[in-house]
């Protein structure tokens, strides 16, 4: 069925300014269009909705109460429009993206904190996986885009660079290298350490920049995730490699943080999207904020 919305906002306009030619200039059309709308409505319903005499206009008993309806369709419809509208200009919706967790730290706050002050209305839904499973969920939908590794990703995807992020090592203020600026990788041999696993990307890298089998390193603990490296370092229970970003600024005092190098490692943090993907309005303006952050501290650090 035909929804006849001039006709409905035509006869609400009638019923609140109480003559045709008050609701025409309301609308800002002639009275002929008025009447024409209304009984375009009103043949359509095949009822009389509105009661006309030489003086006065005034509701049919149907037309009485089918205001209150007419009323919350003409508002309903402008609410729906409104959305669209606001939708097409970032100003309102749901965004998902998925990041690698340590991108979630450090990276990610200050531009989801500059975004929600342009974009109060919208709402971010933050996936924090390993970097392969950021890649399987760009890939397969689950999210508009997302912050892995470099490496080989997909055909389908393309990637941007946004930063380097070197290793570290972190220790307990009392750990005998606390003091030290920087150390060599081979220094690390006789240290009991906390290590990525091999779910993360960091593992892989690690490995293939170092050759860790012919190094050597002392990897008592294995972890997932950066974060527990970091809390386990925290409590004492030994140091561990990390990538900067995992280090969150005043959250652990009494973590250290050493330079490592001989050499420096670092990885790569990419902005990944599918190659054919049409990014919401609200997913392309953090899209292009988060494009805008990389390249501002690039030149910062040129």
């Amino acid at each position: 069925m035909k929804i006849d919305i001039l006709g409905i906002q035509a006869f609400v306009a009638i019923a609140e300014r109480g003559s045709f030619q008050a609701a025409a200039d309301h609308l800002s059309v002639t009275q002929t269009a008025i009447t024409q709308r209304l009984r375009k409505l009103e043949e359509f319903l095949g009822v009389a909705l509105v009661e006309r005499t030489t003086r006065s206009v005034g509701l049919s008993t149907i037309g009485q109460n089918f205001l209150p309806q007419a009323r919350r369709q003409l508002i309903e419809l402008t609410d729906a429009l409104l959305e669209i509208r606001e939708t097409g200009k970032a100003e309102r919706g749901d965004v998902s993206i998925a990041c690698v967790p340590t991108a979630g730290v450090q990276f990610l706050p200050k531009i989801m904190r500059a975004y929600s002050a342009r974009y109060p209305k919208n709402r971010i839904k933050v996936l924090d996986h390993s970097t392969s499973a950021v890649t399987d969920a760009v890939l397969h939908r689950e999210v508009e885009f997302g912050i892995g590794m470099s490496g080989s990703h997909p055909p389908e995807l393309s990637s941007v660079p946004l930063l380097e992020d070197k290793y570290v090592l972190i220790c307990h203020r009392s750990h005998p290298l606390a003091k030290r600026r920087k150390i060599a990788w081979r220094q690390l041999k006789d240290v009991p350490l906390i290590f990525a696993g091999q779910v993360n990307g960091n593992r892989d890298l690690l490995d293939v920049a170092l050759d860790k089998s012919a190094l050597g390193l002392q990897t008592f603990y294995e972890v997932q995730r950066s974060s527990t490296a970091v809390g386990l370092v925290a409590q004492q229970v030994a140091a561990a490699v990390v990538p900067r970003l995992a280090v969150q600024a005043g959250a652990y005092p009494d973590i250290r943080t050493v330079e490592l190098v001989e050499p420096v490692v670092s990885r790569t943090l990419v902005l990944m999207v599918r190659k054919t993907a049409q990014l919401s309005p609200a997913a392309q303006a953090l899209y292009d904020m988060i494009k805008a952050q990389a390249s501002s501290s690039s030149r910062k650090g040129a």
